[in-house]
């Protein structure tokens, strides 16, 4: 049995995981412009990317199950010694560039999350300038007159 089907997947995975890569490059540049119109939509683009790679990861799973004889969880090096030398070489190549994408679209994403958490920080800043503080600016000790509560009614 042929790993192609397999083979088609990851480089699927590894065209979408790109695209996804120049999402997030446009993301830091959405985020340090303030502009959230765009940052709105761009996270509408994102969520279509995710579940492509979903769905593609799932087939990808599929074909695995198939090309091994229905076993769960298989690992990659299960795949790789039941794949030809051609094949095995193949899938190598593209495990490789699967995870170069990853870790750029991970190393990216927290890029963009500390420009968040650096965003939500100024912005609080601004606004504790900009709110009044309660302070009494009285001298003393001088409180508001309490009522006094009785026990007996002297409207009586």
């Amino acid at each position: 049995m042929s790993a192609q089907p397999i083979i088609e997947a990851l480089e699927q995975l590894i065209k979408l995981h790109q695209g996804f890569n120049k999402l997030a490059s446009k993301k830091k540049n959405i985020i340090i412009e303030g502009d959230t119109d765009a940052l709105t939509a761009l996270l509408m683009d994102e969520q279509k990317y995710v579940k492509a790679i979903s769905q593609i990861e799932n087939k990808r799973q599929e074909a695995v199950q198939t090309f091994l004889n229905s076993q769960q969880n298989a690992t990659f090096d299960q795949v790789m010694e039941e794949a030809s030398s051609f094949e095995a070489e193949i899938l190598q190549r593209l495990k490789m560039e699967l995870l170069e994408e990853v870790t750029q679209l991970k190393e990216q994403n927290e890029f963009n999350q500390q420009l968040l958490v650096q965003s939500l920080q100024f912005v609080n800043l601004s606004l504790d300038v900009l709110r009044p503080q309660d302070r009494n600016y009285n001298y003393g000790n001088e409180q508001a007159p309490k009522q006094s509560i009785s026990m007996f009614d002297s409207k009586a």
